[in-house]
């Protein structure tokens, strides 16, 4: 029942959290109930979070519940709390305190029993420092901080969350599902996803949109991701076309033993794409398309470091 602050980028999936949250709590046979605190004006995010009473302002015709009321028993998940206005952020710390709401232009109160997610992608620490944001509330909604890291940072996770988001993809288009090719893994793995999951979910799903084949390349990337971008995070080469990794020109390529070269070239697709997974072994060996086992076995016959 504790409140819950979730902090990070946008699109690393604050909202997914706080879903599951609520999901595996006592209180999951109750409403979950969202509010972007960035998306209304002050005054009707008040009157939106309280209720109003009959005619409290121009056009309130009749009493009106508040999201408070209609989280009872449940969550209230408020989306972008540094946005939240000063003068309401006050008021927010009362219910928090005392579990009681005033509706606009009410003297009564109404005791209600919600329990709070806020999350943000400021640093709220910072909105404190500069008087934006109110001391008393950031630590009272400080109770148990949960900060999710950025894709970049998680990319050992690239591949589950591709097969999660192409299986979401094809459920909710219709399209057939699709899977990625070793180059398209290697790609996207090279890329930085300023726009986290959100941009990576988009990304899949517009490759998709713009082939018919079931297997995704890098070809299908190519108008997605900002080569700019790529080039400049030292991108992993391309697995699926072996010939990248030789000298170009045919003429200066060194004649030497066929098992000798294949052997070379083997350790260079196993370093990149440990180097483009982070070291993740399962995630290096689906990118090469080979099983886990296998890659042990090429680590140890190459005697390379595990």
């Amino acid at each position: 029942d504790s409140t819950v602050l979730v902090t990070g980028e946008s699109g690393t999936g604050k909202e997914v959290i706080s879903r599951e949250l609520h999901r595996r709590s006592r209180r999951a046979a109750k409403p979950l109930v969202t509010v972007n605190c960035a998306a209304m004006p002050d005054a009707l995010l008040e009157s939106e979070l309280f209720g109003h009473a009959k005619g409290a302002f121009t056009d309130a015709r009749q009493q009106r519940a508040g999201l408070f009321q209609k989280a009872h028993g449940g969550t209230l998940f408020l989306d972008e709390i540094g946005e939240m206005p000063l003068p309401l952020q006050a008021k927010l710390l009362r219910v928090l305190q005392e579990r009681v709401i005033r509706p606009v232009g009410s003297d009564e109160e109404i005791a209600v029993d919600v329990r709070v997610i806020a999350a943000t992608s400021h640093d709220l620490k910072q909105l404190v420092a500069d008087g934006k944001f109110r001391s008393d509330l950031y630590y009272r909604l400080n109770v148990l901080p949960i900060v999710l890291p950025p894709l970049r940072a998680r990319l050992a996770d690239l591949d589950a969350l591709c097969e999660h988001l192409l299986e979401q993809i094809a459920t909710r288009t219709g399209m057939p599902q699709r899977e990625l090719a070793p180059s398209a893994r290697a790609l996207l793995a090279s890329y930085s996803w300023p726009g986290n999951v959100r941009e990576l979910r988009n990304a899949l799903e517009q490759a998709g949109m713009l082939t018919d084949s079931l297997s995704l390349t890098s070809e299908d990337f190519a108008s997605i991701i900002p080569v700019e971008a790529v080039a400049s995070t030292n991108p992993a080469p391309d697995l699926s076309d072996a010939s990248q990794l030789a000298v170009q020109e045919p003429a200066e390529i060194p004649v030497r033993p066929l098992p000798e070269a294949v052997s070379d070239l083997e350790k260079q697709l196993i370093n990149a794409a440990l180097a483009s997974t982070g070291g993740n072994k399962a995630s290096a060996a689906r990118m090469l398309g080979i099983s886990r086992a296998t890659l042990y076995q090429k680590l140890a016959e190459y005697k390379m470091s595990e």
